[in-house]
């Protein structure tokens, strides 16, 4: 065994808390219906590992492409009210295969439906974080899809690959499995690249990764092995490594359960955020932007300060105080992001001055500082 199978095996091994999402064309069988012999496949799989101690949540897909099915839908739909009656009419098929499968051995399913609203407001993400950590104690297998019946535009995940690394950093997972129809991660589309090899481990994050993955996949589903890298830097946030590997593997997840390398691990390369400042990374809802000037850059990333009016130089968007805002650098790229002080006009009337002038500016001072760090987190 080399080194780079050492890692992956110690990482699968001593993984006890588990995500694993299967992607639409696996459980569609490519666009012809439900494939219920593979998805009794998995859910046996499932079972055993839940049998041996570990605690698994399934995020699925499939629901608007068997809901094509079922209505003869040939090509996915643009409109957003007609991908929620696929849906809708989906989610009826799907739940009840998995149903099926897991009690045959003796297990409970939970369908559970998630917009980025849900994860969004602070007190929901804690009520779904709760409730998914009481489902797992009673040996209860969590199902979860977005909810894309209701969700709209503004609220939608986009992938569901997003959705798992999300809900891998919610339940605090060891570890975000994502079987596809690939083999894993190559160094170039093996579908256009003869010469493309996969590789075996790599590093979560890693700018060179997304210019390798390519763009998005098939007609079925919404992602792409693009999707799929980004979910991974997503997850390692948490602390959580993520493994990308086909589905059409005999037995892989039980394979990978017992260590044995197959697909593609990205390594988390530090240790979780703290679960407020996770919170705060995972929000995809973010309402403004500050524009830095490199002080107040080399505060937050080198320093670890609060962001002070005094360094930001211009705003974007109108948004309440306390609402959620990307902090720029000067080269445009996104460095941080927090809870704002202040309103984002009332922002606008302070920027580059000294927190000590903020009162003479506004007639009033909440906070010396236009984002705390306490709420700040760095990306």
């Amino acid at each position: 065994m080399n080194e780079t199978d050492g890692t992956v095996s110690a990482c699968l091994l001593n993984a006890r808390r588990l995500v694993v999402k299967i992607g639409s064309s696996l459980l569609t069988d490519e666009g012809r219906g439900l494939d219920e012999a593979a998805i009794a496949g998995w859910a046996n799989q499932i079972a055993q590992l839940t049998l041996s101690g570990r605690e698994i949540v399934l995020v699925s897909s499939g629901a608007i492409a068997e809901g094509m099915q079922r209505l003869g839908w040939k090509r996915r739909p643009k409109a957003i009210h007609e991908l929620q009656a696929a849906a809708a009419v989906g989610q009826m098929g799907l739940v009840q295969v998995y149903e099926t499968c897991f009690r045959r051995h003796d297990l409970h399913t939970a369908q559970i439906l998630l917009t980025h609203e849900d994860l969004a407001d602070r007190k929901r993400y804690l009520n779904a974080k709760s409730t998914l950590s009481t489902l797992l104690g009673m040996r209860v297998i969590p199902v979860i899809n977005e909810n894309d019946t209701v969700a709209t535009d503004e609220i939608r995940f986009g992938d569901n690959d997003t959705l798992g690394a999300l809900v891998t950093n919610l339940v605090e997972a060891d570890i975000f499995i994502i079987l596809t129809d690939q083999a894993g991660l190559y160094s170039a589309d093996p579908r256009k690249h003869a010469d493309a090899r996969l590789l075996p481990e790599a590093q979560a994050g890693n700018l060179e990764l997304e210019a390798m993955a390519g763009g998005a996949g098939s007609e079925l589903g919404r992602g792409g092995m693009l999707t799929k890298v980004l979910a991974a830097k997503r997850a390692a946030r948490s602390g959580a490594d993520t493994l990308i590997a086909s589905g059409r593997e005999p037995d892989v997840l039980l394979r990978l359960g017992a260590g044995e390398h197959i697909g593609t691990l990205l390594r988390a390369d530090k240790a979780g955020l703290a679960a407020r400042k996770q919170w705060l990374a995972d929000n995809l809802m973010v309402h403004g932007r500050v524009h830095l000037d490199e002080g107040a850059t080399k505060a937050l990333l080198e320093d670890g300060k609060s962001l002070l009016p005094i360094g930001v130089h211009a705003i974007d968007g109108v948004f309440d105080r306390g609402a959620l805002v990307s902090c720029i650098s000067p080269t445009g790229r996104e460095v941080a992001r927090g809870l704002i002080n202040y309103s984002s006009s009332d922002a606008a009337r302070i920027l580059r001055t000294p927190s000590a002038a903020i009162e003479t500016r506004l007639g009033y001072i909440d906070e010396p500082e236009l984002i705390h760090r306490d709420n700040l987190v760095l990306l």
